[in-house]
Formats: C-alpha cells, structure tokens, sequence
C-alpha cells in the first residue's frame, strides 16, 4: 500500500506547486466528469475522490483495485495480481460501479473477485471515486459508489499542434515486471485520431519475511504473474458545439489463480451441509484428490475482451438545454480457465449499454440533467465451474439530478427509477424487480475556507443473476454456492456527513457515514469442511457504519505532514458481523518540495482484524512503509519528462488483506521497488 497523496481535493493539492510563504495556500478545486454536472470537488455534498497527473502516474498499480487501495475509505477484492476490484466503505461486487468516461463496464468482475475489472490504469487520464446523489443517476445499485476511469480513447479535441502524446516505462522488483504505454493523437480539420496501448509482463511476485508454505527461498506465492496488452484506437469528428467519436478496445489478458484447490472436486451439499468424496458403498468419484493448492500447475485465466464504444456531446442542441452527451457501447468478453493445458471452465458474456443525458438550463435557479440509461447482458459459464447457469439479465433506468445555488449554499437531489429482468435460460425461471430511488444532499460553505456537506440516501438494487441463480462449486474461492430465485430487492437508506477545511497552513477533510440496509443479500456461511464454505446468498438487515478521512499541517512553504485513516463496521441486525470486512487504517505521511524535485515518506497501520463472521478467522495487523520520490525535467524542445521511484513494504512485513477470499494463500507483496519513466510531448 503506496499512497503517495491524500484522498479527494486534498491529495490533489499536494502535488501542486506550493503557493508564496506570505500567501495563505488554497487547495484546488478538480472538476468531477461524473458528477452529472462537471462540478468541482469542493462543490460535492459528499467526498469525492480525485486521482490525475503526476500523482496519478506514480500511483497506478497493475489493477485498478490496487491503484485505488491507499485512499481513505477505500481498500480493494486482492486475489493475487492479476485481479483487484475497488471495495468502498466495505461494500464491493455489484454495489460498486465501475465506468470507462460514463459508460459501465461489462466485464465478469462482479461475478468473482478471481475476475479482472478490463480497465487499464496505464492508460487513464484520471481516475474519480464519488458517492451520494450524483453517484445515483449511474444506477440504483450503486450503494456503495462509483469508480469513474477517464481515458482518451475517444478523441474531444484536436490537437492544437497537429500531434501529441506520451510514453512511459516503469519497472518493479517484487515482481519483476515489466511495463510500457503509449498514447498518440493526431489530427487536421474537424477530424481527430487516437491510438494507445500498453504491455505488461510481471511474474509471481515475492511475500514478507515469515510466510513460506513451499519455497523458503523464493518466499513466491504460486501463480500470481500477471501478463496483459490493451490496445484502443479511436476516430472522432470535432465541431464547435460538440464531437461524435467511437473507438475499438481490446484487451488480453494471462494472469493465475493462487490458492485453487482441486481437492473439493466432487464436494456437494446434503441440505445446509457439505460432504466431500464418495458414499458409504459408492465407488469414488473419479477425480484425483491428491492434489491441493501449491501442486501441480495452477489454473490461468486466459481472458480476451472486445469493446466498441460510441461517445458523442453536442452543446446547445436546441432551445433550454445546454448539453446532450451519449455513451454507449457493445462488449465481447470471454476468458477461459485452463488447467494442465486443458480448458476446464469457459466465461462469457455478451452485452451492449445505451446512455443519454440531456442537461437542461437553469429554470427558476434549478440546473440539472435528465437521462435514460439502458443495458442487456447475456453470461454464460460452461464446463467444470459452471456454478452459474446462463442468463439474460435487462436493465432500463430513468433519471433526474437536479441543483439549486442560494449564497453559500448548494443544494442537490437525484431520483431514478429502475425495472431489471434476470431470466435463467437452461431452467426457464425468470424474476423481475422495480426500484425508485432518491437522494437529498446540500454543501454550505459557511466561512471562507470551510465548508459542510450532508446527503440522504435511499436506494432500492435488485438481486444479480449470480444471487438468484449460482449453484455449485467454485474451486477459484474455494467455496460452494447457492443462489435464492426468491430474494427481494434491497433498500439502503444511506446517511453522510463531511467536514472540510481547504485554506490555511492547515487543511482537511473527515466524513462519516450510517448506510442501513433492508434485506441486504450476502453470502452467507453454512457450513466449512477442510476450508472449503458453503455459502447460501441470504437476505437480512444490515448496518454500515465508518469514518474516513484525513488533515495536512503545512510546516514550511516545502514541508508539510498529513495524518489519515479510515474505519467500517458491518454488521447483519442481530446476527453479528459481515465477512471480508477491512479493517481500520492509520497512517502519517511526511510530503516535500524543493525545484524539480518532489518526495513522500509514510507509515501505513492496519490493525487486527477481529470483528469477524461465523467460519471466519482473525487476520493479524501489519505496518508498512513506503516512499515515493520523482523528478521532473525538460528536453531543450520543452518536452516535459518524469523520472519517478516507489518503494513499499520497504520492512518486508508478512502481510494478509483481510477482504481476501485466498488471504493465506496469496498475502501481500513484501518489499518492492518501482521506478519509472514518463514523457509528455
């Protein structure tokens, strides 16, 4: 865990030049895409995270989840290297949105934390984390908030200079990996052009001092390398009022499955009970069982994804509405996971997403958009895993997010309304849900400087094609699961207050939240034999509650000290805790300045894990610390340049992520080093 800035606006000012010693610093407001209304972070009810230049070059991580996992309030799914989803607040899979420029991803991630999320932070131009009223209009099941990865696929301008792009090499230790990406746009007239890409190549990485389950020498966790290339191309034609551009994206992916256990080959389920191997007076199954995690190859996931997308905005498109933006998009995505040589599970999945906004001007002081967002997605799992029958799942949503300014007051408000339909195509069950959700938020700058934000949130999500229909085994977590046709639609009613202060020598930000939910799915554990749970997607009330955030003491006009850290409790109402909750997190990080040099020093305490659910085990605390150095630099053209270096876990602690399904099987890295370089042209 690097985190080399803060959360939201905060760790947007410290990679900012330091304002003069007699003038007070202020912290810049970065303008949020997602937030319906391309408002700034100091105007959001709710924090807003913010990653982007510098910063964001020398944050990125091989997934996004880990890129993420520093920031306050968020940690991430860790299922060895080659896939990480952002969890928020303790909430992760379907409650967290994850976008590419608006438009939802449609990838297997949801599914399984052993699937990748298909986006490339290497080639992201800035990465934003948002909750409250604006998160809603993405989807009502967004409870948990809304990851928004901005890139430069489709081109919104032509070059000024006819050409313009980047290239960056970095490398690391711990894993020995490899990387590279470029970005090129050019253009002449009304047409612009784009290509990018990356390549990465990084091999089982090395854990901390004190774990050695195979090779104590090596101290490597058993296929966890990572390989990928993403290549993009994208075409536009930009106007005065607007452009309409798409863009063809495919990504490759080879990446393996530490922890898989092949010895649960066979287990089935005897009600609420798990049995393994054969009956009394039954031949055996047929399958060898003597071969558990860490023997014999590890299963990879082969993973090939297509993506077009269409994204267009045209300002002032007729009388009283100021913008009409479209994003839509179609995906072929598919991976196999391959065992000794041999396909033995194949994942599909075949959507399309539609979505229009229209941004109306101000009526009676009231400012806001309307839009209609549509989706079809068509998965399927054959062969061994196939724990998920094939399904069809259809969304269509309307939605209204509306803001109105008086003084130092904003006021904000969003209702949206959902009907999903998830039919199951080898049983014929089909289940549909309606949802209407709302939200009411308002920020009050109340004194120059310091603001307060609130909002309330009620949700409704309904229940994914996996929660209604998984049955069987899943070696890849080693669990079994059994979906419920029956589940209800879930309602959160989410409450969330935040402090800032963004001038002065002293500046932060601290919210806390309350997000009660009726009938909140989860798996829950039945039964466990020789690690393997059965987990039965259950329905209860629950209850997140948290506090997140961090302050920045500004020593002298080149130094300046930041304390931060967050904290979640989840709890089922009566029936004690949630799983693979994060744990609480301290960390104090000492940032200079001096010309073209910048650098970070920090220690990251994550505390014991021991608020934990039935079959659950403790997870062990762990400290960490990390550094970041980078020096910035021009050719004699004024081509700027960037020469960055990372180290984390430079103690080498052993280290567990509690929200991981294989966190014995796959800690965290132990010592790494990074170093990278960057040219803009």
């Amino acid at each position: 865990m690097l985190a080399l800035s803060g959360a939201g606006s905060i760790a947007h000012a410290q990679t900012t030049a330091p304002a003069p010693a007699e003038a007070a610093p202020s912290l810049p407001s970065v303008t949020v895409s997602a937030s319906g209304l391309q408002l700034g972070t100091s105007d959001m009810t709710t924090p807003a995270t913010v990653l982007e230049g510098d910063e964001l070059v020398r944050r990125r991580e091989a997934t996004l989840g880990e890129t993420l996992n520093s920031e306050p309030g968020i940690t991430s799914s860790h299922f060895g290297a080659g896939a990480s989803r952002p969890i928020i607040r303790g909430m992760d899979g379907p409650r967290v949105k994850v976008l590419s420029d608006g438009a939802e991803l449609h990838d297997a991630s949801t599914i399984s934390p052993d699937h990748a999320v298909v986006s490339e932070p290497m080639l992201a131009t800035q990465i934003e984390v948002l909750r409250g009223p604006s998160a809603l209009i993405y989807g009502n099941g967004a409870v948990g908030g809304v990851v928004n990865v901005l890139d430069g696929k489709v081109p919104t301008a032509v070059p000024a200079k006819g050409l313009e792009g980047s290239a960056e090499l970095r490398a690391n230790t711990g894993s020995r990996e490899g990387a590279g990406a470029f970005s090129l746009t050019g253009g002449t007239g009304n047409l612009a052009v784009h290509v990018e890409g990356v390549a990465r190549d990084a091999g089982d990485y090395r854990v901390g001092k004190g774990w050695a389950p195979d090779n104590e020498a090596t101290r490597k966790v058993q296929g966890s390398f990572n390989r990928t290339n993403t290549g993009s191309v994208g075409l536009s034609w930009v106007g005065d009022r607007g452009y309409l551009g798409a863009a063809y994206t495919r990504q490759a992916a080879k990446y393996g499955l530490p922890g898989h256990n092949h010895s649960f080959e066979g287990c089935h389920t005897h009600g609420n009970h798990l049995h393994c191997g054969a009956h009394e007076g039954e031949g055996e199954d047929g399958h060898d069982h003597d071969h558990g995690a860490g023997h014999g190859d590890v299963p990879v996931v082969d993973l090939r994804s297509e993506r077009f997308d269409i994204r267009g905005e045209l300002r002032n498109p007729f009388a009283g509405f100021s913008a009409l933006r479209l994003r839509a998009g179609v995906t072929d995505y598919v991976h196999d996971e391959v065992e000794g040589g041999a396909v033995s599970t194949t994942f599909k999945n075949k959507a399309y997403d539609t979505r229009i906004e229209l941004q109306h001007e101000p009526v009676a002081g009231f400012k806001g958009v309307i839009g209609l967002q549509t989706s079809q997605r068509k998965f399927s799992a054959e062969g061994e895993e196939a724990y998920v029958q094939p399904t069809v799942t259809r969304r269509t949503g309307l939605f209204v997010l509306e803001e109105y300014r008086l003084g130092d007051w904003r006021f904000e408000a969003a209702l949206r309304h959902d009907r999903q339909t998830a039919r199951a195509e080898t049983s014929g069950i089909e289940r549909s849900h309606n949802g209407t959700s709302a939200s009411l938020g308002a920020v009050w700058k109340f004194t120059p400087g310091y603001q307060v934000g609130t909002s309330f949130t009620r949700a409704s999500r309904a229940p994914s094609a996996e929660e209604l229909y998984a049955r069987g085994l899943h070696m890849a977590t080693s669990t079994y699961e059994r979906g419920d046709a029956s589940l209800r639609s879930e309602t959160s009613q989410n409450f969330d207050l935040s402090l800032k202060k963004t001038a002065g020598d002293t500046t932060f930000g601290v919210s806390v939240f309350r997000n009660s939910i009726n009938n909140y799915i989860y798996g829950r554990t039945l039964d466990a034999l020789d690690g393997l749970q059965l987990l039965q997607y259950s329905q209860a009330d629950a209850t997140f509650t948290g506090i997140e955030g961090q302050v920045r003491q500004r020593i002298t006009r080149n130094l300046g000290v930041t304390l931060f850290g967050d904290t979640v409790r989840a709890k089922v109402d009566g029936a004690g805790n949630l799983p693979r909750i994060p744990a609480s997190r301290l960390g104090v990080r000492l940032d200079g300045n001096w010309n073209a040099w910048e650098g970070q020093v920090e220690w990251v305490q994550v505390a014991r894990q021991n608020r934990i659910a039935a079959f659950e085990t403790a997870t062990p605390g762990y400290g960490m610390l990390n550094v970041g150095l980078a020096y910035n630099g021009q050719f004699s053209s004024g081509t700027p340049w960037q020469v960055y270096l990372k180290g984390t876990n430079l103690t080498d602690r052993l280290a567990y992520a509690h929200t991981s399904f294989i966190k014995n099987a796959a800690p965290l890295m132990g010592r790494n080093l990074t170093v990278g370089v960057k040219v803009a042209f």
